[in-house]
């Protein structure tokens, strides 16, 4: 998308938007460029999606949430594209299932980018043309596309991970040289607790999960200074952690017979050593990185198997909230990275995304959006556990201490590992 702002509308609150709106979807495009077309037409499980469709549906987002309403003179693009692009969206009617995703080599990934251009021109006109009262109304739903885009541009890249890893030929989403750090030793780090406020405050955005902030008692505890690292969970393997019930929550040790987990999802035993698969290829085992690709059920076990356990949501984000949440992403290198430096709590943000023992569910006195929107996140809220930090693949930006992510406990395709907790002695 090539931004153009007129000049007479240079000071008008869609300028704002405008730009924002160009530097993420010029992200995504920057997200998808390594791939070819036969990549991008790829879905490995149902859980996954091709990268053709999350194009597709970020743009369908716009289009039907903001132009749509917004633009009466908006001219849709292609009327079939509604169902195939929806995802998840009763209201707006039928969609096309998604575990069928990846037969879809209809629309062309020509066509998909021609729909992106389409809707790229009607809404750089409409924040360029539109009265403030007009983008006013509608910035909320614009804002909250932007970030949605933001989601679905992690999405891509841990979708793209698990696709391409299935290939024998094991091929490089883009080349990178290993970064080999030594980590930091484990150190604990104690927290007051007490009653703290828990929840996004202030004016800049937060996804509806995150509100309402309100307030919890927490007990004195102590977090990890760090993540827990491949080769200390290398020595729960090596423990037999996998063969031991007792450290495993019942429906835990069930996934493990059932799927035959034996060490995280992309690790590969050889001959002489480990290896682990990356976006940058298979690489050597580094016992210093942030172990990653765990499900809920692997995390809680390790720290069973410690003596420590899994933080709450809430002792995370209490513990975090003093920090800045920037972190090192940038598609030159997408794998997580040793902690090597000093101090406290290191790498909240930006390097895996922390489980906790949360059970992802509203807070007091939640509200969904209105409208369409309504159906964003409050009907997820049953059957999943919270993430907290972000990870490596996580776009710039996106990032905030009340960022409340939840996957399934089985899930293990994410960039997810975990910090310890213990209560304090």
């Amino acid at each position: 998308m090539n931004l153009r702002l007129d000049q007479e509308v240079a000071s008008t609150p869609g300028v704002r938007l405008l730009q924002e709106y160009a530097a993420v979807r010029a992200y995504s495009k920057q997200v998808a460029s390594p791939l070819s077309a036969e990549d991008h037409g790829l879905q490995s499980m149902a859980d996954a999606s091709p990268t053709k469709w999350h194009l597709g549906h970020t743009t369908w987002f716009f289009e039907t949430l903001v132009l749509r309403p917004f633009a009466p003179d908006y001219a849709v693009f292609n009327p079939h594209f509604h169902a195939l692009f929806n995802s998840y969206y009763e209201a707006l009617g039928t969609r096309h299932p998604r575990p069928q995703r990846g037969i879809l080599s209809r629309p062309s990934l020509g066509e998909v980018w021609a729909y992106r251009e389409h809707v790229d021109t009607a809404m750089e006109h409409f924040l360029n043309r539109a009265g403030s009262g007009d983008v006013t109304q509608a910035s909320d739903s614009i804002t909250l596309g932007l970030h949605h885009e933001q989601q679905h541009q992690e999405l891509i890249l841990t979708d793209i991970k698990h696709a391409l890893s299935l290939n024998p030929m094991r091929p490089v989403y883009i080349t990178a040289n290993p970064s080999v750090l030594d980590s930091t030793p484990l150190k604990w780090v104690d927290c007051a607790g007490g009653l703290v406020e828990i929840g996004h405050a202030g004016a800049a955005f937060g996804f509806d999960n995150e509100t309402p902030r309100h307030r919890v008692w927490l007990e004195p505890y102590q977090l990890a200074n760090r993540a827990v690292t491949c080769g200390e969970y290398r020595e729960f393997i090596d423990a037999g952690g996998y063969s031991r019930p007792e450290f495993w929550l019942s429906d835990g040790w069930a996934s493990v017979q059932a799927h035959d987990w034996r060490a995280p999802l992309y690790w590969v035993a050889e001959e002489g050593g480990s290896s682990v698969f990356t976006l940058h290829g298979t690489r050597r085992f580094d016992p210093a990185e942030p172990v990653c690709h765990l499900s809920y059920y692997e995390a809680a076990a390790y720290a069973c198997w410690t003596g420590a356990r899994l933080p709450t949501e809430f002792e995370w984000e209490a513990a975090a909230s003093d920090s800045i949440a920037d972190h090192r992403h940038d598609l030159s290198y997408l794998h997580p990275r040793a902690t090597s430096a000093g101090g406290s709590l290191q790498d909240l943000y930006g390097e895996v995304w922390e489980w906790t023992q949360s059970a992802y569910a509203p807070y007091p006195g939640f509200k969904p959006l209105t409208g369409v929107a309504s159906e964003y996140n409050g009907k997820f809220m049953v059957n999943q556990l919270v993430l907290r930090g972000g990870s490596c693949v996580t776009p710039p930006g996106h990032l905030r201490a009340s960022y409340r992510n939840f996957f399934p406990p089985t899930a293990r395709w994410q960039f997810s590992g975990l910090r310890l907790a213990r209560d304090l002695p």
